[in-house]
């Protein structure tokens, strides 16, 4: 097994729900709930789950962009939430992030060579000559030319802007780069295109991929191991292939089983979860007792714990726990 460049330890975020006349803290919001995993050197690691689920709120922890409230994370032996400002920023020369709308992300007053250039700027790197001679490499590396430098965002395509971002979060040559739902706003064409690009420079460069997502399929296509988030907690995490030939946790069954599957001759039974999961978050016990067709007694009174049912293969279930 790699090295492991990335643990994450019983994380959380809570957000406080303010309510009243004093606009008091009345209770929280728990985005992100006693999260725990580890990211392998060269590897990528996909986290799904549907919206609203804590996925993202859990990348951007990673990048300190949200404070956690609670638990470690530690990259290349560092705890990050001991760095202060200054040394976070220099951290996120490591770690970068590709983000989910293409265009948000890029200052539309600023040209392509700005924008790429900025991250160089920021931690000193190279002289003027230097880093234009590495703003054309970057674009020629993600498909584009070099005189695209002195264009505008607006005038690329979703699926060259994409390109743009993912070739600025490539100028610092970090170790990790946390991708956002990076393909969610293009076109399935497109899609396509980018995840082969992103295999492609994770080969040539060495890169470790968090790839957040909601769509199976996408991540199936990228990831070397896929972690299933419901409502703040990873319920499942296992390698790619062991997940999707059996799903253990009756979420994950529930999301595959919706996955479409290009033969139109294969019959397959879609699982129908009931309930609603904004209103159904219960105080204790499974966060997914209300909606799993198999919940017991035990479900509503004790949280399960992300146990190793089989090599690399853990899962948070008290029905499996029984089985073991």
């Amino acid at each position: 097994m790699s090295n492991v460049l990335l643990k994450v330890d019983k994380v959380k975020k809570y957000f406080p729900k303010k309510a009243g006349l004093l606009n008091k803290n009345m209770s929280y919001v728990k985005a992100v709930d006693d999260v725990s995993f580890e990211v392998y050197e060269g590897e990528t690691l996909g986290i799904v789950g549907e919206s609203g689920c804590g996925k993202s709120t859990t990348g951007r922890m990673i990048m300190r962009l949200l404070e956690p409230t609670d638990g470690s994370i530690v990259f290349q032996n560092v705890e990050l939430s001991s760095l202060s400002k200054t040394e976070m920023r220099k951290a996120r020369r490591d770690i970068q992030m590709v983000f989910q709308d293409p265009y948000a992300s890029l200052n539309p007053r600023h040209t392509v060579k700005k924008i790429l250039e900025e991250p160089l700027i920021v931690h000193g790197i190279g002289n003027k000559k230097e880093r234009q001679n590495r703003v054309e490499e970057y674009l020629e590396i993600v498909g584009l030319s070099a005189y695209h430098a002195q264009r505008y965002p607006h005038q690329f395509s979703g699926g060259q802007r994409q390109r743009i971002g993912i070739a600025r979060a490539l100028m610092t040559n970090p170790k990790l780069i946390i991708a956002d739902e990076p393909v969610s706003a293009l076109d399935v064409s497109i899609q396509a295109q980018v995840l082969n690009l992103m295999k492609r420079l994770q080969e040539d460069l060495k890169l470790t991929y968090i790839f957040i997502a909601h769509d199976l399929g996408v991540v199936r296509h990228i990831s070397d191991r896929v972690g299933v988030m419901y409502l703040g907690r990873i319920v499942e995490i296992a390698p790619s292939e062991s997940l999707y030939a059996e799903p253990l946790h009756p979420y994950t069954q529930a999301l595959l089983s919706a996955v479409p599957i290009p033969d139109p001759t294969y019959q397959r039974e879609q699982i129908m979860l009931k309930g609603d999961t904004a209103s159904s978050i219960p105080d204790t016990g499974c966060t997914f007792q209300s909606r799993c067709p198999y919940a017991t007694s035990i479900c509503q009174t004790k949280v399960p714990e992300l146990v190793e049912v089989k090599s690399g293969h853990s899962v948070a279930c008290h029905l499996i726990g029984e089985q073991q």
